[in-house]
């Protein structure tokens, strides 16, 4: 039997056919390839490991393991089991961190995603200053585009998203926590002096480092140059801001990111310009509609916001 025609086993595990026991005992043999191993890994006797993963056999009226030149080798029918079982145990080990923090005063487990260029440095100034207060939370972070956040939701990996202006989505909420620029990041003597912001035209004909998949905050840039009529040449185009400012130091280039990404890389020869019309984005909080924040995510949202504005608050 293959893996693929065996997948008419899986549902035995939920209906009945398989318990939980059995899918540990099946999982910890898998995983350490053979009886004695899962014994002790299970803090169990060899026999009694060997009597439950035959019960197992039995319920599912096949063999999950075979004695190949005195090895223990999984069948294809184990191969197709494993990885419901592997999503079982991930999913129980998720319940049973968050039991344990919710047994501890002031504890919580947060699951997080955030766009790449907040988790640059904002984000670990934001959890740093949280656990100061909370040290019992802990947290499980995940960097994203912006369309694998919004599938992180609905596929229930994070409880919460940090996104650059999220547009609406009908199993969505999201409120915003501050405001945020694209700006342009550039070697310091590339626009002369600069009184004030830099006008966009200062671009025209240039050749830019372009980013893309940046989502709803790429269109902000695409609107102000159609509008303003501005053609620019784009020579290289990554995935991140942050490969987009790094590239742009090493090539002594240019580039349009945002403003969290520049102030975390502008060095003394390298610095970022607030552009003329201003390239405006929201940094927003997301989750499920039907799954609003937590009382602790809710603190931990109100330390990210102070953070953000703590951040803009400093000049270039």
């Amino acid at each position: 039997m293959t893996a693929k025609a065996a997948g008419h086993l899986l549902p035995q595990i939920y209906n009945g056919g398989m318990r939980f026991r059995q899918i540990e005992v099946f999982h910890a043999v898998y995983m350490h390839g053979s009886i004695s191993a899962a014994a002790r890994a299970l803090g169990v006797s060899q026999p009694s490991v060997s009597k439950t993963l035959r019960h197992a056999e039995d319920s599912l009226g096949c063999s999950l393991f075979q004695l190949v030149r005195g090895r223990l080798v999984a069948t294809d029918e184990a191969h197709a089991l494993i990885r419901e079982a592997g999503d079982i145990f991930d999913r129980l080990a998720s319940l049973q961190q968050t039991a344990r923090n919710l047994s501890q005063t002031g504890g919580g487990h947060i699951r997080l995603g955030t766009v790449p260029s907040l988790a640059l440095d904002v984000l670990p100034q934001a959890m740093a200053q949280f656990r100061r207060d909370w040290p019992r939370v802990t947290f499980e972070v995940h960097t994203y585009h912006h369309d694998d956040l919004v599938r992180s939701l609905i596929e229930r990996e994070t409880d919460v998203a940090i996104a650059y202006t999220p547009p609406p989505h009908p199993r969505l909420t999201s409120a915003p926590l501050a405001e945020g620029e694209l700006v342009v990041f550039a070697p310091a003597n590339t626009f002369g002096n600069v009184d004030g912001r830099l006008p966009l035209e200062r671009l025209a004909d240039r050749d830019l480092i372009g980013v893309a998949a940046t989502g709803p905050i790429g269109d902000v840039l695409t609107r102000a140059v159609q509008s303003g009529g501005i053609t620019y040449r784009e020579a290289v185009s990554v995935q991140t801001f942050f490969i987009a400012a790094r590239l742009a130091q090493l090539e002594g280039g240019v580039t349009v990111i945002d403003e969290f990404t520049a102030r975390a890389s502008q060095t003394r020869d390298f610095t970022w310009f607030r552009s003329d019309p201003a390239l405006d984005f929201t940094v927003s909080w997301v989750t499920l509609e039907d799954r609003p924040p937590s009382k602790i995510v809710g603190q931990f949202l109100r330390t990210f916001g102070d953070v953000l504005e703590a951040v803009r608050a400093v000049t270039s």
